[in-house]
């Protein structure tokens, strides 16, 4: 998450650099190809025009879609934090025994622990492996990559149940589980009332079902058709932009003291254009996963941190871990 004001204008630069290069090229080419001649190259600007039209419809669907899956992310960590928070004050007030209430409260920043990892493992379909990305990765942090999930959960877990969770291929399912199970036989002992058990098991249930919607906007990605033809509409548009206006910019100077020049505005406006276009497309893309690791991700390890801070202070705990703070205005 940006945590800034803004992005700024060399960031934008920076971040679409080699798009840029790529973009001056097929703006040159045509242009350099019409002025030594080869004028059948100039193309009627009006389809591309409609082209154009099209291509923003569907650049905008894209986005908007992906600022919507974005911001249910968001909501999901926000149920966990307000979830969290009621869980550990009904937890403290429930259980009669005080070293039961910190194995749970331990195993709850476990939970937190083993999903936010899970939700940072690379997909096939996400963009952290691609150049843009990638580069633009190395200004900030990403927690997730920087230490081991064994090492994490040490923290938290017993020797022996730290063993059997790193048996299980989905840790943080299995780490509610136990959670049940040792309410449960809290339950069975007479250590919570009725009332009470079924207040805190509910908080597992809300727990479990936001997991499952994090993990299915991790799992199932924005729908490959309409990636795939608003890449595909965005790339013709692109390649034919700079054909379309070089008859209208040759023209432009007619009768003038800059006729014969006019021609070489093609480039830059061209350019203009179509950067316009493919940083719009650009920024969907980074913000379609937002668990993936890229700068506009919903913070979930800065969240699980604030989480446990809260917890911990809720037992009076006075040697609290530190909260994450962002590096170049991105905190994941």
């Amino acid at each position: 998450m940006h945590s800034g004001k803004k992005f700024g204008a060399g960031e934008f630069i920076f971040w679409t650099r080699r798009s840029i290069y790529g973009l001056l090229v097929l703006s040159a080419i045509p242009t350099i190809l019409y002025y030594c001649g080869w004028t059948f190259l100039s193309f009627p600007w009006q389809p591309i025009a409609i082209m154009g039209t099209a291509v923003a419809f569907i650049v905008g669907f894209k986005n908007n879609a992906s600022y919507g899956r974005l911001w249910e992310a968001r909501q999901i960590y926000g149920g966990i934090i307000n979830d969290s928070r009621s869980f550990g004050y009904m937890l403290r007030d429930s259980l009669k025994n005080p070293d039961e209430v910190k194995d749970m409260f331990l195993r709850h920043y476990a939970w937190l622990t083993a999903l936010r990892f899970q939700l940072r493992e690379p997909r096939a379909w996400e963009n952290m492996t691609t150049a843009q990305f990638d580069e633009y990765s190395k200004k900030y942090e990403i927690p997730e990559r920087l230490s081991k999930l064994e090492d994490e959960l040490k923290k938290y877990l017993s020797g022996d149940e730290l063993q059997y969770i790193l048996t299980k291929k989905n840790r943080a399912t299995q780490l509610m589980a136990v959670q049940s199970k040792v309410l449960s036989e809290a339950y069975a002992k007479g250590e919570i009332k009725d009332c009470q058990w079924m207040q805190v098991n509910q908080q597992l249930v809300k727990f479990t079902d936001n997991q499952g919607k994090a993990e299915r906007i991790k799992n199932f990605p924005y729908p490959r058709n309409f990636s795939s033809i608003t890449t595909y509409l965005l790339l013709l548009f692109i390649a034919f932009v700079p054909f379309g206006l070089l008859k209208e910019f040759d023209k432009l100077g007619d009768g003038t003291m800059v006729e014969g020049f006019t021609l070489w505005f093609n480039i830059p406006f061209s350019l203009l254009v179509t950067w316009c276009f493919h940083t719009l497309d650009s920024v969907g893309e980074a913000s379609v996963n937002p668990f993936e690791g890229s700068p506009n991700d919903v913070p979930i390890t800065q969240i699980s941190r604030t989480i446990e801070i809260d917890m911990r202070d809720m037992l009076d705990e006075t040697n609290l871990p530190p909260v994450i703070t962002a590096k170049n205005n991105i905190v994941l």
